[in-house]
């Protein structure tokens, strides 16, 4: 009998320029129309909070924030899709929000495509409401697709009373 081995555990750091050659693997991987290494680099340079999600010493995701006064933005969240459902986006996910409280934000905000039904579900799940559209937001095959605005307000203890992993 053969053994498979199981993937060992995630760690969580602060994203680092670095970084920026992974994370451009798994963006181009995970978007049709993915952020330029630019866009990242804007981003880390302007002391944008980030996150990397790593497994075995690999980088397998990550996300950044944009935070200012009390609310903050998330801009990009990505699970390499050679790992996901697996529970890791949700995991990223509330890594960035008990960031974001941490740092004093009472709300975070975010942008999805409507055709994104997985990042919708977690979203959702997550406690995100939709509060708005953006017109024409996202390119598309098509032309242009709208982004949805969502929001969760982040009130005392609300990441304890999350579902469990």
């Amino acid at each position: 009998m053969s053994t498979v081995a199981q993937p060992g555990p995630v760690s969580l750091r602060a994203l680092r320029e670095n970084d920026l050659n992974a994370v451009m693997a798994i963006e181009l991987r995970g978007y049709p129309y993915p952020w330029t290494r630019g866009i990242f680099l804007d981003c880390l340079r302007a002391g944008y909070p980030g996150l990397a999600m790593e497994q075995d010493g690999l980088l397998i995701g990550y996300g950044v924030l944009s935070l200012a006064a009390d609310e903050a933005h998330v801009l990009n969240i990505c699970i390499d899709p050679l790992v996901q459902s697996r529970g890791l986006g949700r995991q990223l996910l509330r890594a960035l929000i008990e960031m974001a409280r941490n740092r004093g934000a009472q709300r975070v905000f975010l942008e999805v495509r409507p055709s994104n039904t997985p990042a919708l579900r977690l979203y959702h799940s997550e406690g995100f409401n939709e509060i708005g559209r953006r017109p024409r937001y996202y390119p598309a095959a098509q032309g242009r697709e709208d982004a949805l605005v969502m929001a969760i307000e982040l009130v005392a203890d609300d990441v304890q009373v999350m579902p469990p992993l």
